[in-house]
């Protein structure tokens, strides 16, 4: 009987395949899927683990001693028993021969099972045995945590499928980042998630993967089962465990609707985009590695609008990159662009985004009450001087090969204003002194904190270009951290004060003579593409999966008959509801400029 299980949509589409789970646990388990050849090692690893547990507690009960209650020496010779268990090493075997899971994977895979079928014991005592096997688990995934030369953590998964004919969708409490970023390319064709708000970063990066999601489903790592089929509806926020047939084939037929349809998008790729009245409008791509400048270009973006450096920094146990490997990745950029500009973002971690280790000088980041508030982007750049100049070295090396902006996050005072230019002008004079060619750069600033566009000029005197970034803008305008699930109703986009302050942002820039673009959330989202054309908005930059779409509605735009309904959307309380009447009298027909 099919289960219905209701999320967030978070990115559109449908996806269809057997669940993979990955299960919270006490002990930070790493998943990520292995090579045949790799089998034979990490069925080793298994082994040399459950020997290792098995020794350590026949010393503990070498150890009793005549005060220690008979019942604990008991429990000590049933976890013996339960290490030893056959029917447990062979199921624990099979997630690592069949499923090229990786031991830790595989052991907390076969947990749950087992944690499923004592739930489902009549008999009181056999029920509580369920904490016996969760203990001994946990002991094992210690000792393969803590072995020499342990595997790299997170889903480390490559572009194989494992599962034969069979699709796979991802099932987990959460999903990291950094595992966010591993997850790009791999097997997984959608995924769910029992927490997460719609514009959480999880949610974020699964748009611009272009992959359908559901987060906030709550329940939904408890109620799917390893290799169950799931139907991941990204449309409507509802996953679908043990779909019936008949269910199965109605939502095929809406995937191979929803292929046809991105087919057709694609063919506008080297159609200039250009309203009806003739307005050229600037689509750029947001990026997070170099790798990613090859779907920029097949998308038919004329440049990056932002290339996330921080994701040169996650998934490196600590270890930061030096100046020679970010200036390799930066160069890989620029020289992929072939002459088309890159906008290379320092540094912005923090929040949702963190380090274990925070600097080359091995300081340690401690996590706040509220990390959105506290010590992140050009904050932890500032405070950490040797490690900025680092890359701003990287960035200025790399500007020698072709054109380079510099975009500064999350600036909110003349004071940082002034130390980032300082910083900058420090990293010019290093190389110049050792001799090291280097080039020219625009530098821009985020606009992404009320503080900022409500002192915009003081900016304008020191960057040559603004780029929005409404996800934060909107959070912190509004207090909502888009990353919790119980307050991600409160987080609009269209509320009037948001509004106000990205029209005000693009009106003072335009005035000044300055660039302006959006590279947040807004730039890649359809219903919103009409209204920042409206406000002025010429440049915009999102992932590349999303140009098509965005073309398709600029195409469709008359820019000068938009702008004559601004007003009305700016006054009114309701702009969402306006903007559609608005657009519902202008629009050209479907069809007619696609």
């Amino acid at each position: 009987m099919s289960i219905q299980v209701f999320g967030l949509p978070v990115s559109r589409g449908v996806a269809i395949g057997r669940a993979v789970l990955v299960a919270s646990s006490r002990v930070d388990v790493a998943h990520y899927f292995i090579t045949p050849p790799q089998i034979p090692a990490e069925l080793l690893r298994l082994r040399r683990a459950r020997d290792r547990v098995c020794l350590d507690i026949e010393r503990l009960k070498d150890g009793v001693t005549s005060d220690v209650p008979a019942e604990l020496v008991a429990l000590l010779d049933v976890h013996l028993m339960l290490l030893r268990d056959d029917l447990l090493a062979e199921a624990t075997r099979h997630w690592i021969v069949e499923r090229h899971y990786n031991a830790e994977w595989a052991l907390s895979a076969q947990l749950e099972v087992l944690a499923r079928q004592f739930d489902e014991m009549e008999d009181d005592y056999l029920r509580e045995r369920k904490a016996d096997v969760e203990q001994v688990a946990e002991r094992l995934l210690g000792a393969l945590a803590n072995e020499a030369g342990r595997s790299p953590t997170g889903l480390n998964v490559e572009a194989r499928d494992f599962a034969g004919e069979d699709p796979l969708v991802l099932v987990a409490n959460d999903i990291s980042p950094a595992d966010m970023l591993q997850f790009k390319g791999s097997v997984f064709t959608g995924f769910v998630t029992d927490v997460g708000g719609k514009n959480s970063h999880t949610a974020i990066v699964a748009r611009s993967l272009d992959i359908p999601a559901v987060v906030g489903a709550r329940d939904a790592s408890r109620l799917v089962r390893q290799d169950d089929w799931v139907i991941i509806d990204g449309d409507a926020g509802v996953v679908i465990v043990d779909p019936s047939p008949i269910l199965l084939e109605e939502y095929r037929f809406r995937q191979r609707q929803g292929h046809l349809e991105r087919e057709r998008l694609a063919r506008l790729r080297n159609r200039p985009a250009v309203t009806l009245d003739g307005q050229r409008i600037e689509l750029l791509a947001n990026i997070e590695l170099p790798s990613d400048c090859a779907a920029a270009l097949m998308a038919g973006a004329e440049g990056v609008g932002l290339f996330r450096s921080e994701f040169l920094f996650m998934n490196r146990e600590g270890a930061l990159p030096d100046e020679e490997e970010q200036f390799q990745a930066y160069r890989a950029a620029v020289l992929a662009m072939d002459g088309l500009p890159v906008t290379i973002r320092t540094v912005d971690i923090g929040a949702d985004k963190p380090l274990e280790r925070m600097s080359l000088g091995e300081l340690r980041h401690e996590h706040g009450l509220n990390p959105t508030l506290g010590l992140r982007a050009i904050r932890w750049s500032l405070a950490d001087p040797a490690m900025f100049e680092i890359q701003l070295k990287a960035i200025l090396r790399a500007a020698a090969l072709g054109p380079v902006k510099l975009l500064v996050p999350m600036l909110t005072s003349a004071k940082e204003v002034r130390a980032t230019v300082a910083a900058l002008d420090r990293a010019k004079g290093q190389l110049a002194c050792a001799g090291i060619v280097h080039g020219p750069v625009e530098v821009g600033a985020m606009i992404e904190v009320p503080a900022a566009a409500l002192i915009l000029p003081v900016f304008m005197r020191h960057f040559d270009f603004v780029s929005l970034g409404t996800n934060d803008l909107i959070q912190y305008t509004l207090a909502i951290d888009r990353a919790d699930e119980s307050v991600a109703h409160l987080y609009d986009p269209w509320h009037p004060a948001v509004l106000k302050l990205i029209a005000s942002t693009i009106e003072a820039a335009r005035a000044a003579g300055k660039g302006v673009s959006v590279c947040g959330e807004m730039a890649g989202d359809p219903e919103f593409t009409e209204l920042l054309l409206a406000m002025g908005l010429t440049s915009f930059s999102m992932h590349p999966a999303q140009l098509p779409a965005i073309k398709q509605r600029i195409l469709r735009a008359d820019m000068l008959r938009l702008q004559g309904g601004l007003a009305d959307i700016m006054a009114s309380e309701e702009p969402e509801a306006v903007t559609k009447a608005i657009l519902a009298r202008s629009r050209l027909p479907l069809g007619l400029a696609a």
